[in-house]
């Protein structure tokens, strides 16, 4: 829980008392490898801080499956517009690696949002963050290399190089493995 504490305290000025007041309606969960958070065309009804591990956000589409986003130790996943709206979940969310999430339901959030300022107040900057990312994501897709995309990635997650199969690294930046492969050896 200390690693939920010290995300929230690094982005918003908040008291130890209201601090453990948004904690305590997160609950630890333990994903075993392989394991679903969330499976596509369900409504999602939580939201999940990574404590531990590795968890992909991926979709199948002509057979393929086409990663859009691995997320590691201090991130949070969910499906936004699911768990906001209520709407069919585009995307399966599953544990790469054995994970350890702490997890809050869309009843808790929504209710912590009500009496709790201050974590409406993280929320905002959470929807924030999700956006930037998309939109620096599609830009990065439009307009810079392969190698540029692999350079990038290897210098903000280098850690992903090592615990997460590189076919999924690969789709995350829209290569094929084999394209990695010489993606790989032309850094080394």
């Amino acid at each position: 829980m200390e690693l939920l504490k010290n995300c929230i305290n690094n982005h918003i000025n908040v008291t130890n008392e209201t601090l453990n007041t948004i904690t305590n309606e997160f609950e630890s969960v333990t994903l075993k490898k392989g394991t679903y958070f969330l499976k596509s065309g369900v409504i999602c009804q939580k939201m999940a801080f990574i404590q531990s591990g590795y968890i992909r956000m991926f979709s199948i589409a002509d057979g393929k499956e086409i990663t859009l986003w691995i997320g590691s130790a201090g991130r949070f996943i969910t499906s936004v517009a699911s768990f906001v709206f209520q709407t069919s979940n585009f995307w399966n969310i599953q544990a790469i690696t054995d994970c350890t999430l702490q997890v809050i339901s869309r009843e808790k959030h929504f209710s912590l949002c009500k009496k709790e300022m201050k974590w409406l107040e993280f929320d905002n900057l959470l929807l924030a963050h999700s956006f930037a990312l998309l939109e620096k994501n599609m830009f990065s897709q439009l307009h810079t290399t392969a190698q540029e995309r692999y350079n990038l990635l290897m210098k903000e997650e280098p850690n992903l190089f090592k615990d997460v199969p590189l076919q999924y690294i690969a789709s995350m930046i829209g290569v094929t493995p084999e394209s990695l492969s010489r993606l790989r050896k032309n850094v080394s």
